[in-house]
């Protein structure tokens, strides 16, 4: 009988013990912000600074899990994009949302180091790695820290691989290409952006105009705070 109630306080032990980790982990998420995939379940994820395929090469410091999060605004509005965005089985893919400035003194210290260009012709082919900070490609702070700006595009529902819209560019493509108004573009690639954009600042998104990617809500909650908690 001894061993029997040894054993059920030691379950009721591990129980406690789990109740409080898990407990622990939901805590260090700031409040006031979301996990996306959570509230979104379509939405589809290419956390790029979470992996090896950005213009770095590797893992950004700060991004310990490939998770989107974002101001609970900012996820209330998307909710309404995808929606809409659903009537004609096409949905948003988010490359990055809530960037801590950890991340962002990462991309300094990387800018700083000339010698560091091993992707340098997929991301910036025409453009010299010492003008990054001059012409405004990597700054000391960014609006993502804030926790309402979003990277984003558009892909397919429909398709086996949930195929992305063509734009007409890369993601994170440092040049004249990416500018939502680019002349050279096709008639289909424009037609995207345009359809980007639009569905966009219907529901209170502000766009950059340098990248076709770049969102940022207009009544974001946090303008003046720039966050530094982990992605995890």
């Amino acid at each position: 009988m001894e061993n029997v109630l040894n054993i059920k306080k030691a379950l009721i032990l591990c129980v406690i013990a789990i109740l409080f980790s898990i407990n622990g982990i939901a805590q260090k998420l700031h409040k006031g912000f979301s996990y996306v995939k959570e509230e979104i379940p379509t939405i589809v994820l290419e956390l790029r600074y979470a992996s090896n395929h950005n213009f770095i090469g590797k893992p950004i410091d700060g991004y310990l899990k490939p998770v989107a999060i974002l101001s609970s605004n900012a996820v209330e509005a998307l909710k309404k994009v995808q929606a809409e965005l659903a009537k004609k089985q096409l949905g948003l893919k988010i490359y990055d949302a809530y960037r801590p400035q950890t991340a962002v003194n990462h991309f300094m210290r990387w800018a700083l180091d000339l010698n560091d260009t091993i992707n340098k012709a997929e991301f910036y082919p025409n453009v010299d790695k010492k003008n990054l900070f001059k012409d405004g490609y990597i700054a000391s702070r960014s609006g993502h820290s804030r926790g309402s700006t979003i990277d984003i595009t558009i892909v397919n529902l429909a398709s086996s691989n949930k195929e992305e819209l063509d734009m007409g560019s890369p993601y994170d493509f440092f040049g004249e290409k990416s500018w939502i108004q680019y002349p050279k573009l096709t008639a289909k690639q424009r037609e995207n952006r345009e359809l980007l954009q639009r569905v966009m600042k219907k529901y209170n998104f502000a766009n950059y105009p340098k990248e076709w990617w770049h969102f940022t809500l207009k009544n974001e909650p946090f303008t003046e705070t720039y966050f530094d908690f982990p992605i995890e």
